[in-house]
């Protein structure tokens, strides 16, 4: 097929061509026409279909006020066991921010907590962070953190 065909298959000025042939007498024989490739019959189901219907155009900073409400919030967790780790996430999950404090639990319970919990922000996109002496802030990926603690501090607790 030549580059003039394609551009008429392009513009449908074939279709306007086989209107002016079916006018004029045909002659003995007649080739049988190529069906139409899949490609332009799918271009052409797609001019049928009906346009989405227009939405009030909304910026790209556009942020909703309840979504603000819901993340400002903080929570401050002393898991006792190994099992409201799991309460914890559900915060994560909800897009707050959790201080835990891992005190008053065993070393070998704080250390799964912790193992739990970074698998769980990591998942969620959000960081872990040690803030003091068994104590961790877990922020989900609306927050952002800045700024570090020093690791001579920790030494002088234990």
């Amino acid at each position: 097929m030549s580059f003039k065909d394609k551009f008429k298959n392009f513009f449908y000025l074939e279709e306007e061509e086989e209107m002016q042939e079916k006018r004029q007498p045909a002659p003995a024989q007649t080739p049988r026409p190529e069906p139409p490739r899949q490609a332009e019959q799918d271009w052409r189901q797609k001019d049928r279909r009906k346009p989405a219907p227009e939405r009030p155009q909304e910026g790209p900073n556009v942020v909703s006020l309840q979504s603000i409400k819901k993340s400002s919030k903080m929570i401050l967790s002393e898991p006792r066991v190994y099992a409201e780790a799991q309460d914890i996430a559900e915060h994560l999950k909800n897009k707050r921010t959790v201080v835990v404090n891992l005190q008053r639990i065993d070393h070998g319970s704080g250390t799964r907590i912790i193992d739990f919990l970074s698998g769980t922000v990591y998942a969620l996109g959000g960081d872990i962070t040690r803030i003091g002496h068994d104590i961790f802030l877990c922020i989900p990926e609306n927050v952002e953190l800045s700024g570090e603690i020093s690791e001579y501090l920790y030494d002088e607790f234990e």
